[in-house]
Parts: structure tokens; sequence; C-alpha cells
């Protein structure tokens, strides 16, 4: 028989635990953009390898520091977490790249400017298929009344890259998905948990993790620095390309939505005084005690946010000068195409002329 249900009551300690719950189903999948994205093209060139390694530094000190803390568990689990996804994604990059430790800049593949496959003045005298029959020697079928020539099939046209417009539902229905589930996730773990008693008063280790532990707060400001120092490489590495492409930003709106609401979870704390009842300036001297020591934390969080903001900005902004190319070029084919000659019969032509 399952528990009875509490009632549901959002107060501070609930909206942390939603955030927390949030951040934990975002941190869960974070990942798994741009891994897929990395299989796909089967390329991990548009991912700064000094990105991965500096990031892996700062969970490895993330773990280190949250541990001798003594912070909230969940803080403890996602930074293992975090510690085996860069270890699978350094492993990837390595695959691709081969075991390198330097960035390469290597531009986007230049997209076919001629998608119809119909001749204009970038393409040869001769189509490709004619030139590799007659590599071949002559095709003696075609002069049988049997088997009549028939004008190859041009190719296929390539599939037009994603909209904007098409990338943002995209996103916002993943991003709408993940948050639901820390919602679930958040409501069911609530419903099976023993609910306090009303009158639950501070103890001892409610005192003691807001104590400072001098290696964890050493450990703790490392991570933070590892942290805002690793989206650096990346961002250096989109400027010289001129491009993300090979860059999921689900990727990094999964890490912005992690980053914000694991903050949320921390300021969202309630200070508790030992009887239940707190003395003038009480409670905000244990809520400042509290963020000084997490405050590494929330500066790792807060400055890897927006550091993400300039990745978000770069992909706009090389996304709109991508798409203006691809305007440009249509244009100049269709220039190409109105001033080809006409390839018509020369009676056809005649009829036309005199009509």
């Amino acid at each position: 028989m399952a528990p009875p249900t509490a009632p549901l009551n959002l107060d501070v300690e609930a909206i942390s635990g939603i955030c927390g719950s949030i951040s934990i189903a975002c941190w869960v999948v974070v990942f798994s953009p741009q891994i897929l994205e990395n299989f796909r093209r089967g390329s991990a060139d548009g991912l700064s390898l000094q990105f991965i390694i500096v990031w892996l530094a700062g969970d490895v000190f993330n773990i280190l520091g949250a541990v001798l803390q003594g912070v909230l568990p969940t803080m403890i689990i996602l930074a293992i977490y975090y510690t085996i996804a860069d270890m699978v994604l350094l492993a990837q990059c390595f695959y691709y790249r081969g075991f390198t430790w330097k960035d390469e800049v290597i531009p986007p593949a230049p997209k076919t400017r001629n998608r119809t496959g119909e001749p204009n003045e970038r393409t040869g005298l001769l189509p490709s298929a004619i030139i590799d029959r007659e590599r071949r020697g002559s095709d003696w079928s075609n002069l049988s009344p049997a088997a009549p020539m028939r004008p190859e099939s041009a190719p296929a046209p390539p599939p037009r890259p994603t909209t904007t417009l098409q990338a943002l539902l995209w996103n916002t229905t993943a991003v709408l998905m993940v948050c639901a589930a820390g919602v679930v996730g958040w409501f069911l773990s609530r419903k099976y948990s023993r609910p306090e008693e009303p009158g639950h008063e501070a103890n001892d280790n409610d005192n003691d993790a807001l104590t400072f532990n001098t290696l964890g707060q050493v450990f703790g400001w490392l991570c933070a620095v590892f942290y805002l120092g690793s989206r650096l490489p990346q961002l250096l590495l989109n400027y010289r390309r001129k491009s993300t492409e090979g860059v999921s930003m689900l990727f990094f709106l999964f890490a912005c939505l992690g980053n914000l609401t694991y903050v949320l979870s921390i300021f969202a704390f309630d200070p508790r005084c030992k009887h239940d009842k707190c003395a003038p300036g009480e409670a905000s001297a244990i809520y400042g005690r509290y963020i000084l020591v997490n405050l590494s934390w929330l500066a790792g969080s807060l400055g890897t946010l927006l550091l993400d903001m300039g990745i978000f900005a770069q992909y706009f902004i090389y996304r709109a000068d991508e798409f203006a190319s691809d305007d440009e070029e249509e244009r100049d084919d269709q220039s190409i195409d109105e001033d080809q000659w006409d390839q018509r019969p020369l009676l056809a032509r005649g009829d036309s002329v005199y009509q």
C-alpha cells in the first residue's frame, strides 16, 4: 500500500527541490545531443578539445570540493556524472581526431552551389556522365532499337538545412519535455519519501553543513576557475572558424537551463534556527553564511551561464551569415539560368518565334 500523499505546498524547500530535480534532468541528457551530433557527422571538428579537457578538470575539482565541503547530495551526484560524461565525450573526440591536444581550425565544408544539376557557367562543357561513358568505351547496347537511349536522371538535390524556426521548435519541445521529467521526478520522490514533521528543528548536522572547510573551498574555487575557462577555447574556435557547425546548440541549451535551475535551487534556501524560532537577524546571518559556503559553485554556474550566452550569440550571428550567403548563391544561380542559351530543338525554337 502506497504511503498517503502529503498536501502539495510550494514553499521555499519545494521550489529548491523542483529546481534541483530539473537541473538533474538537464544534466543527465546534456551530453547526448553533442554525442549524437558527432556520431551523425562522423567528426568532432566543431567541438573544442581544450574545452572538454578544461571542463573535465573542473569536474574533478568539483567532486573533491563537494565531498570535502559536504554540500547537497544532488551536487555530489551531478559532479560524478559530469566526470563520466566528459570522459565519454573526450574519448569520442580522440576517436574521430586521433590523439591530439590541439584544436585544428577546419572550416565547414562548402555547400554545393548548383543544386538542380543543370549546367551553368561553372560546369564543364560535357556532362560527367558522358565523360565517364567515353572513358569506359562505347555502350553498344544504346544502338539497339530494343534499348532506346534514355537520358540519365539528374542526382537528387541535397536536403535543405534546418531552418531557424524548425530548430527553435525542436529545441523548445525537448526542453519542455526535460523540465516535465524533472517536475515528475520531484513529485514522485516527494510522494514516496517520509514527510518531515511540522515542528522539525535545526540540529547539529544542519549547523555543521554551514561550516567552512578550507580544502573544500580551495577545490570549489579551482572548479569555478576551470568552468569559467572551459568556454573560452570553444568561443575562440567558433570565432576562428566563423561557424558553429558541428556544435549542438541543444547541448549548450541544456547546460544553460541546468546551470540556471542549479543556481535557483541553491538560492531557494529556508534558514532554520534552533527551537524553530529565530532571533532578530539570525535567519539572515544563517542565509548569508549558507551563500558564502556555496559561493564558489554559484560563481562557476553563473559565469558559465553568461559565457554560454556568448556561444548562442555566435550561433545566431554565423547562422544568419550562412543564410545570407545561401540566398546570394541562389540569386546567382537564377541569373545564370536566365542567361543560358535555349537548348530546345531548332524547329521548336522557330515555332515559338512565329507564334
